[in-house]
C-alpha cells in the first residue's frame, strides 16, 4: 500500500463572530478524501496574530471532531497520538472561532497521510 502525505497549509485572515460560533474561512478551507483512499490526520500546527485566544475546529462531514485553542499571539504543534481513519470521500473543513469583532491572521499547517 502506497502512502501519500497531504497537507492543508496557508496564511488566512479572519473576523471573529464569537468563541462559541466557529466560522468557515472565505474561501472555505476543505479537504476531501479521494474515493479510492483512506486518510489519517497526523499533526496540527497553527499560530495566530490575534491579541485574543482563537480556536480552530475541524469538522468532518458537518460534525466537529477536534478543537485546537491557540493562545493570544500564540502557536501550537500537536502531533496526534489518537488517529482515526477518514473513509473515502469524507469531507474535512477547518473553521475558526474568535471573539466577536476580533480580526487577525492565522497560519495553518495540517498534515495527513493518505493510504
Amino acid at each position: 500500500m502506497l502512502e501519500k502525505p497531504t497537507f492543508i497549509q496557508g496564511i488566512f485572515a479572519f473576523e471573529g463572530k464569537g468563541l462559541q460560533s466557529p466560522q468557515p474561512f472565505s474561501p472555505p478551507i476543505t479537504y476531501k478524501v479521494p474515493f479510492d483512499k483512506r486518510s489519517q490526520l497526523i499533526y496540527f500546527r497553527a499560530g495566530s496574530s490575534s491579541p485574543e485566544m482563537v480556536c480552530f475546529a475541524l469538522v468532518r462531514d458537518g460534525k466537529p471532531v477536534r478543537y485546537f485553542p491557540i493562545a493570544a499571539k500564540g502557536a501550537t504543534h500537536v502531533p496526534l497520538a489518537v488517529v482515526e481513519d477518514m473513509h473515502p470521500e469524507t469531507q474535512l473543513e477547518v473553521l475558526l472561532a474568535a471573539p466577536a469583532g476580533e480580526t487577525g491572521t492565522v497560519v495553518l499547517d495540517i498534515g495527513m497521510m493518505e493510504f
